[in-house]
Parts: structure tokens; C-alpha cells; sequence
């Protein structure tokens, strides 16, 4: 194993990590917000915007 072949391995491989998980969370944050959706659809709503309204 060469010393190049290593350093463009661990580049590669942490390249594709920071991919994997940048999807994640991505694909993540749209499944909370379209649960948040649903959730105010049916009346629940976040104890945030009870703050914001003056209650």
C-alpha cells in the first residue's frame, strides 16, 4: 500500500461520510418539519408560539 493510496483512501472515505451524513440530517429536518405539519393540522401546537402570542 502506497502512502499516496492511503491519503486519497482516508480522503475519499471521509468525503463520503460528510456526504452521508449531510443527507441524513437533511433528509431528517424534512421529516420533523412535515411531523410538525401534521401535528398543527390537528390543533397541537408548540409551546414556543404560546410565548410569542403573550400567554
Amino acid at each position: 500500500m502506497t502512502h499516496a493510496f492511503y491519503v486519497y483512501s482516508a480522503y475519499g472515505f471521509a468525503a463520503l461520510l460528510t456526504i452521508a451524513v449531510t443527507l441524513w440530517v437533511w433528509a431528517d429536518g424534512r421529516a420533523r418539519r412535515k411531523e410538525l405539519a401534521v401535528l398543527e393540522a390537528s390543533g397541537i401546537r408548540r409551546r414556543s408560539a404560546r410565548a410569542k402570542d403573550g400567554e
